[in-house]
């Protein structure tokens, strides 16, 4: 086989977290030289269609609490708390002080479940509660720059493992088989998923979120508080200059991209009433932008299926739908879709290049 048949035997259709995840994965297996992502947008762009770079982001409880989203969480703690470990400057992430507070709807089963690999974890008592809420916990969390650490990965992917990045609007899934030497397809675009001809999933929706990004180095720990109809959150970004989001909202089915300013009053009143450390000097707001969540009914795709390309079976694994969680989970997501591909792998070269681990 010709370096050049090669090339394309493993398609990922998607550049944002989840795509670049899968390809790293693949990658560390040795099948670098052999990927080619497609995607509309990559790792640098700012449109509100491409959801990663605007995520707050960090590690929570904020995930479902089905079997999968459990070992999706504990798979992708264990992957960020490594980055954090052995380059956290390179990786944009950090471990950060974390508080998470709530208000009603306790998710007993899902602490428990966390609480096993969470590092310094506690349950905070009664009387160190806010008003209102009805539980607490603290713990290390991850935090990560997100824009910068979806550019960190597209380097890594590019030129330590040879992954190649084609920018690309496919006219539908059957298009990513247009080269005769594909093997398997990874379809990880997130909103599209609902309407990408071949897939046009009705369990898709977008989930809505308003984030105010903010300069306030004095803020170095991580609050959350769900409530009833609000989620309220402060995340300092890792490595970015002091830079803190503040939000937000889980609007489901809400695909508005627009920016209101009554939001970001409500955002920014709610955060200086939860953190003692924004109340304690005055910050500056750089900016305030919306971003749309891939969700999805149900929870998030990962599993193989077969499409009819002219008139063949072809393989393809789907993987997406993770709403807000695609940081935390996505590493355990990419680790399951790549299972699900392993009989067809076996027909892909592998490459050297993994010794560079």
């Amino acid at each position: 086989m010709s370096h050049s048949d090669s090339r394309a035997s493993i398609t990922i259709l998607g550049g944002g977290i989840i795509g670049l995840n899968v390809a790293l994965v693949l990658a560390e297996r040795g099948y670098g030289p052999s990927i080619t992502v497609i995607a509309e947008y990559l790792p640098g762009d700012t449109s509100v269609r491409y959801t990663s770079p605007w995520a707050g982001c960090n590690f929570s409880a904020i995930s479902g609490t089905d079997t999968n989203a459990l070992r999706w969480d504990r798979l992708g703690y264990a992957h960020l708390a490594k980055l954090a470990t052995e380059q956290p400057r390179e990786s944009f992430v950090r471990r950060t002080e974390s508080i998470e507070y709530w208000d009603e709807n306790i998710p007993h089963d899902k602490i428990k479940s966390m609480a096993d690999y969470l590092e310094d974890f506690k349950v905070l008592p009664q009387e160190d509660l806010p008003e209102g809420a009805k539980f607490g916990v603290a713990f290390t969390t991850l935090t990560v720059n997100a824009p910068a650490h979806i550019q960190y990965l597209q380097c890594r992917l590019r030129d330590e493992y040879g992954v190649r990045f084609i920018r690309q609007k496919l006219p539908g899934l059957q298009a990513a088989f247009s080269n005769p030497t594909t093997k398997v397809v990874f379809n990880c675009t997130g909103n599209a998923a609902r309407t990408l001809p071949g897939v046009e999933d009705p369990k898709c929706y977008p989930t809505r979120g308003q984030v105010v990004l903010t300069r306030a180095p004095n803020v170095t720990k991580n609050i959350m508080r769900h409530g009833k109809d609000y989620e309220t959150y402060i995340i300092p970004r890792p490595f970015s200059n002091g830079n803190v989001i503040l939000g937000g909202y889980m609007q489901k089915g809400n695909g508005d991209d627009s920016t209101y300013g009554y939001e970001t009053e409500d955002i920014l009143q709610r955060t200086t009433h939860l953190h003692p450390q924004l109340r304690e000097q005055t910050f500056e707001v750089l900016s305030v932008a919306s971003g749309l969540r891939p969700s999805r009914e149900g929870g998030a795709r990962v599993e193989k299926d077969e499409i009819l390309v002219d008139g063949e079976k072809r393989s393809v694994v789907h993987n997406y739908g993770a709403g807000g969680t695609g940081f935390q989970a996505g590493y355990g997501m990419a680790l399951d879709s790549v299972r699900c591909a392993e009989d067809l792998l076996r027909h892909v070269p592998k490459s050297e290049l993994r010794a560079k681990l």
